[in-house]
């Protein structure tokens, strides 16, 4: 039989692949130590819950999170999203909500929900390099403000938002501070208390863990916080998540946080390197190509990439040995220009012949070194194939 050849996976910020240290924390889990963390009367379940205690607590330390009972275990970060969102809604009785143009799509379609319930939502413009200006935020201020949404970093172009001025704001003004933090956990520093944030949504499958959980934080010294629970049953999760925990997958979640945490520095810089040399590559031999994003305030692995005058549908597919998105993987199924690249000032061309460059714990040097001779290669042909 032939070997098949896979493609350089540069995917990395739509999901990872999970970290063998990860794997290895996880399979106890799904053989010998079987038990439901919610059965108390037996060694195999309190086996399952010690697990999920410790998960808790390591997720909850590498955060700063005032207490370990404050992180609310879900099945990933859109649930958690919802929980924060819909669920304070519930309890407020104020009318505003303060978001940016540019969150992920889960928030956006939360705040649409709240504008359908009767709710007032503001959208922040990004500047061109896609940061919410802190100032912007204090002015949208009402006095029926209950809830600021702000990302903490973005999920296609890869800008770390300024969350500690934010959160200071919110704190100020007695206001819940939510952040969609699912692209930062692990990556950059999160430091709940010092930051001020009230409610924050993470995911495992972003950090080298398993698919199909992920967490929500409650900061549940905030008066402000009460959520309506929306998923109800055994009441498993101090109420607010009721269902048979996601044991295995809860350790690997905490695992990967370990792991990540740990390597955070080092990692970063290897990361921005390649980031480096993929964009300086580009840049160099390349013309008419714009770089989407914060060029120092980002995401160390994230890069995303216009091509004027070429199709990024058309130059994935010419890139068939590379794993790549032109998009958001939530997203990328619908072809209408990136809401977050429009967000910021790119023409309809300049989206559409967007690529977004996702670099990874697993990719190393020779592979990012091929991969900058393939693009410059690929953008070149379609170009000569396109008339002017």
């Amino acid at each position: 039989m032939h070997k098949v050849i896979r493609p350089i996976y540069l995917d990395n910020i739509a999901t990872t692949v999970l970290d063998p240290e990860v794997i290895a924390a996880m399979m106890p889990y799904f053989t010998d130590h079987y038990g439901n963390a919610a059965s108390q009367s037996h060694s195999f379940g309190w086996e399952a819950m010690q697990a999920v205690d410790y998960a808790r607590q390591t997720i909850s330390e590498s955060i700063n999170a005032p207490h370990s009972r404050d992180m609310i275990f879900t099945s990933g970060a859109t649930e958690s999203i919802n929980l924060a969102m819909i669920g304070l809604q519930g309890r407020s009785n104020k009318k505003h909500v303060i978001t940016s143009m540019i969150e992920h799509k889960s928030v956006l379609d939360c705040c649409a929900r709240l504008e359908a319930n009767g709710i007032e939502v503001t959208y922040l413009p990004p500047d061109s390099d896609g940061v919410i200006s802190p100032a912007l935020v204090s002015s949208a201020l009402k006095a029926e403000t209950y809830l600021v949404s702000i990302m903490a970093a973005n999920n296609e172009i890869g800008t770390i938002q300024k969350i500690e001025q934010i959160g200071r704001i919110c704190n100020d003004h007695d206001i819940v501070f939510h952040t969609d933090a699912t692209q930062a956990l692990g990556k950059i520093e999160l430091d709940m208390q010092r930051m001020n944030i009230g409610l924050a949504s993470f995911s495992a499958h972003k950090i080298y863990g398993p698919k199909g959980v992920g967490a929500l934080y409650l900061n549940s010294g905030n008066k402000n916080i009460t959520l309506t629970p929306l998923v109800l049953g055994g009441g498993h999760e101090r109420g607010m998540r009721s269902g048979t925990l996601n044991v295995p997958g809860i350790v690997g979640f905490g695992r990967a946080v370990e792991i990540a945490v740990k390597n955070m520095t080092v990692e970063s810089q290897r990361l921005t390197y390649l980031k480096s040399l993929l964009r300086e590559h580009m840049l160099e031999n390349l013309s008419d190509i714009r770089i989407n994003g914060h060029m120092t305030d980002c995401l160390p692995g994230l890069l995303n990439v216009s091509f004027n005058d070429v199709d990024a549908d058309s130059l994935l597919l010419e890139l068939a040995d590379i794993a790549l998105s032109s998009g958001s993987a939530c997203t990328s199924a619908q072809r209408a220009p990136s809401h977050v690249l429009k967000a910021i000032g790119a023409t309809n061309g300049q989206s559409q012949g967007s690529v977004r460059f996702g670099v990874g714990r697993f990719n190393s040097q020779d592979e990012i070194r091929y991969v900058c001779r393939r693009v410059v290669e690929a953008v070149k042909k379609l170009r000569s194939m396109t008339p002017r």
